[in-house]
């Protein structure tokens, strides 16, 4: 199973970074799982790909009265509010956290615990109320700040932990809000940061320099600068 997590980002790094040579082989590879583990499920008599397919289909239709029926829909969210009033009465999901695996990455639990939160009116009317919340986070969080650094490699507090955690909830709420995905915009911010610092390193190179023996201010210029060059 983790071969397939594995296998379903770097389809989404490939199609993130525009390759689509990348992409095409990054499918192929998620694909190559897809058929291994029906052939499991074959090989058990518990169902194939084809059932597998059947089954998203009629799913889909199930889904869709909008598109395949005679339901009238009149926006995207009253789509996404219909979606999920489905798979309630379809699946006679129980609990307002149905289908919720704590096993995703943290960016995307938060996203779709605050999704379900949302299907039954537990939500910030606006953007505004989920920045507000945002920026009230962050204030606890520094209320609880130490004086000092602490020291490296320590035990951290578990009540600055805690305020932290608020505080990264509050902003994929922010991000939802905006109709943002947190999960693929940090991967998107952190190649970002990679790609400058190898910048930053290559421009030192250029002026004779050893970036990395530098003092933090002149890295930071030469960082500057491979912003600028962007």
């Amino acid at each position: 199973m983790p071969h397939t997590v594995e296998e379903a980002y770097e389809v989404a790094d490939a199609a993130l970074a525009g390759d689509d040579a990348k992409l095409l082989d990054e499918i192929g590879d998620l694909l190559f799982q897809a058929y291994f583990l029906a052939l499991l499920l074959q090989e058990r008599g518990t169902g194939d790909l084809e059932s597998a397919a059947r089954g998203i289909h009629a799913k889909l239709v199930a889904r869709h009265p909008h598109v395949f029926g005679d339901d009238e829909v009149r926006s995207a969210a009253r789509v996404k509010e219909r979606w999920e009033e489905l798979k309630r009465e379809q699946e006679e999901r129980e609990g307002i956290f149905h289908h919720v695996p704590e096993g995703l990455p943290a960016l995307l639990y938060a996203r779709k615990a605050q999704q379900r939160a949302k299907s039954v009116g537990f939500e910030y009317p606006d953007l505004a109320g989920a920045l507000a919340d945002f920026e009230d986070e962050l204030r606890e969080l520094h209320a609880e700040l130490p004086d000092a650094d602490p020291p490296p490699e320590t035990e951290p507090d578990a009540r600055i932990a805690s305020e932290l955690g608020d505080v990264l909830f509050a902003a994929v709420n922010v991000a939802r809000r905006l109709n943002i995905d947190p999960e693929l915009e940090l991967r998107t911010a952190t190649k970002r940061f990679r790609e400058r610092v190898e910048r930053a390193a290559e421009l030192a190179a250029a002026n004779g320099e050893n970036w990395t023996a530098l003092p933090l201010s002149e890295q930071d210029a030469y960082y500057d600068q491979a912003k600028e060059q962007e």
